[in-house]
Parts: structure tokens; C-alpha cells; sequence
């Protein structure tokens, strides 16, 4: 079963994590069933880019974004080579490394 490591994230998770992750499960789904809250204002639609990370290590073991992905990519804040959409991000057979930007772009959330 291969593991995500979360880097530390002030908010969503200040000491950062180990967890399991069943494979082909999206990054985001491993996040939430570990309290990981990932935010995902287009309930993970790939609508939106705000569940943006960044696969610092194990990035090709996943499977190649697709175009609609990319997309929304283009949108997103701190875009770099190996960022994805968690919400679309399939884990693989190998272990990743995660990084949840510090910032991010919410073009549909209502709070203000």
C-alpha cells in the first residue's frame, strides 16, 4: 500500500502527515479519510483549482494529467512541473512526497 507524505502546512496540516493510500484513489480522497482537510471548493469536480498540490517526489508514478486537467492547471497559483489537481491526481504504485501551496486561487467559494 503505498504512502503520501503531506509536507507541513500551516493550515491544513501544521506538522504534516504520513498516510496510506489505497492505489488508484486521488490524492485528495487519502487526505480527507485521514482529516487532511484539502480544500476542494468544486467538490471535486475539477472545476476549480483550489486542491492544487505539488507531487514532490513519486510524480511519474501517477498517470499523465488530461487536458481538461491541464486546463485548470493553467489557472492555478504556484503553478510548477509536477503540480496537479488532487482532486484528479490518482496515487500509483509508488510512495509521493506532497506539498499543499500556502496559497491558492477560490474563483467560486461564497466566503468573503
Amino acid at each position: 500500500m503505498p504512502q503520501i507524505v503531506f509536507l507541513p502546512h500551516p493550515e491544513h496540516c501544521p506538522e504534516g502527515a504520513v498516510i496510506q493510500a489505497e492505489e488508484g484513489e486521488t490524492i485528495i480522497d487519502a487526505a480527507l479519510r485521514n482529516g487532511i482537510e484539502v480544500e476542494h471548493a468544486c467538490e471535486m469536480s475539477c472545476a476549480c483549482t483550489t486542491c492544487h498540490v505539488v507531487v514532490r517526489e513519486g510524480f511519474g508514478s501517477m498517470e499523465p494529467s488530461d487536458e481538461l486537467e491541464d486546463d485548470m492547471l493553467d489557472k492555478a497559483w504556484g503553478l510548477e512541473p509536477e503540480s496537479r489537481l488532487s482532486c484528479q491526481a490518482k496515487v500509483g504504485t509508488a510512495d509521493l512526497v506532497v506539498e499543499i501551496p500556502r496559497y491558492t486561487i477560490n474563483q467560486v467559494s461564497e466566503r468573503h
